[in-house]
């Protein structure tokens, strides 16, 4: 009896110990995703966010085939976009990431508005409607409602990191089809979120 509850104590322990090491282990990116976002944080010459999780049925694999947009600007501005389609109308999964390196403000997007047989052009904040602050391991994010874009019908997630801007969306449809349920991946996501920096 007594080999019983010590043997019982010491896997206790070691479940405990291993818990533990778990619960205090640095989050790193992927291996199956590490070389595209590092690649990515190479070409902008900035860091960048490699994702750790990502809503089902994602990967963050830049060139698999969930990648939807790879975009790198002149100004080293950048939109890496992951999708899926489901299948017989399950719905839409759309998750994107941005980054302004060297810059903090909220960018402008060109506008087009139909009144009759008029044209109005103009310009507007690319995200806006701020509703909530979420917070991850060493970031302090804006939630925002209204974006514009690629990001339009998404909820968006804006954080700054030294001189740049960072974002992550996720489209509020059908499965996740609630504000609630995307804040939810979002903060996750964000949670989960590895700095990459430029190498050489």
């Amino acid at each position: 009896m007594r080999a019983t509850i010590v043997a019982a104590a010491a896997a206790l322990a070691l479940a405990v110990f291993v818990s533990g090491a778990s619960a205090g282990a640095k989050a790193s990116c992927p291996a199956a995703w590490r070389a595209g976002w590092q690649a990515l944080a190479d070409k902008v010459q900035a860091p960048v966010y490699c994702p750790t999780w990502m809503p089902n049925p994602l990967d963050a694999r830049i060139g698999g085939q969930f990648e939807d947009i790879y975009s790198i600007a002149k100004d080293r501005s950048y939109l890496v976009s992951f999708l899926d389609h489901g299948d017989a109308g399950s719905g839409d999964v759309h998750v994107n990431f941005r980054g302004y390196p060297g810059r903090t403000k909220i960018p402008t997007c060109k506008t087009t508005i139909l009144e009759g047989a008029k044209t109005i052009r103009g310009t507007t904040p690319c995200f806006s409607d701020a509703y909530a602050k979420v917070r991850g391991p060493n970031i302090s994010a804006t939630a925002y409602h209204t974006n514009q874009d690629a990001d339009q019908w998404h909820i968006l997630l804006a954080w700054r990191y030294r001189s740049s801007l960072y974002t992550v969306s996720e489209h509020v449809i059908v499965p996740y089809d609630s504000s609630t349920r995307v804040l939810a991946n979002l903060r996750k996501l964000l949670n989960g979120l590895v700095l990459l920096r430029p190498q050489g």
